[in-house]
């Protein structure tokens, strides 16, 4: 497994970006697209904390993927406040992912914009991420098969990112967008496809905004407590109807393969992941 550092841009235009990077779905980190945001140096964790400790949100740990009753569920909900306190007190497993607060506060939209550095943004998805120092984010790629600009707020998080054309090779469990191998300590022996992978990593800072391409792979490691927001842009009609497809089959088939089998589902997909990439190293 071989990874290269992403390109870190300042001044990129709308044509620059379009030619050296979206038109070839290459990742790059932006270091000044987020500068006319008031959200860049306002939203603190005081600032949650006073404004908006009352929620309540769901929290999830590392159970997240593992099967069972709790696959794909949060382990609990707390308040806001409660969750921002412990992630502050030391390293925990602990993340929130995918909450709209936007819904219970819509003001804070006024506090960024979305990005003119391409079209095709989704105006009403725009999502916060919080995690615990060392937690992490299991490799895997986006359903919805949208672009992702991770804007990262708080703290720094390491990301590591894989092409779609690699998912075979990082034994992609069938009827998911998710993948089990260990990205720092790859068992090339278990795994021997993972020897042809190549990637990217990066340090993502504060302020920094990391363009995710469509169906891009991403493993995120959060080596201090921090947070980001993501918005999506989709600007293909066919990325659209597979994030569709994806959605309808993956999501509905896996989660009641799960329910039906339990560990066992699991097992199975496994598998069949490791005989895909064996056929795809014989051929």
């Amino acid at each position: 497994m071989k990874l290269k550092q992403i390109d870190r841009r300042e001044g990129l235009t709308r044509e620059s970006f379009a030619n050296e990077y979206l038109s070839s779905l290459t990742p790059v980190v932006f270091t000044d697209l987020m500068d006319p945001w008031a959200a860049k140096d306002k939203w603190s964790v005081e600032f949650f904390k006073s404004k908006y400790g009352h929620l309540k949100v769901p929290v999830f740990s590392a159970n997240y993927s593992k099967p069972g009753k709790g696959y794909m569920v949060p382990d609990k909900t707390m308040t806001f406040r409660e969750f921002l306190s412990t992630l502050e007190s030391g390293p925990t497993d602990l993340r929130m992912f995918l909450f709209n607060i936007f819904r219970h506060a819509p003001e804070l939209c006024d506090d960024f914009s979305t990005h003119t550095i391409m079209d095709g943004f989704i105006k009403q998805f725009p999502f916060m991420f919080f995690g615990g120092e060392g937690s992490h984010v299991a490799l895997h790629y986006d359903i919805d098969m949208s672009h992702v600009f991770l804007n990262q707020i708080h703290g720094r998080k390491r990301v590591v990112l894989f092409s779609q054309e690699q998912s075979r090779n990082l034994y992609r469990h069938p009827y998911t967008v998710a993948s089990y191998i260990d990205v720092n300590n790859p068992d090339y022996e278990k795994y021997p496809a993972l020897k042809l992978v190549e990637g990217y990593e990066v340090m993502l800072q504060p302020g920094e905004t990391l363009f995710i391409p469509s169906g891009h792979w991403h493993y995120i490691e959060y080596t201090d407590f921090g947070y980001s927001i993501s918005l999506r842009s989709s600007d293909s009609v066919l990325r659209k109807v597979k994030g569709m497809y994806n959605i309808a089959t993956h999501y509905v088939v896996d989660k009641g393969m799960n329910k039906l089998m339990g560990p066992k589902w699991r097992e199975l997909k496994a598998t069949l992941a490791k005989k895909r990439a064996e056929e795809l190293i014989e051929a």
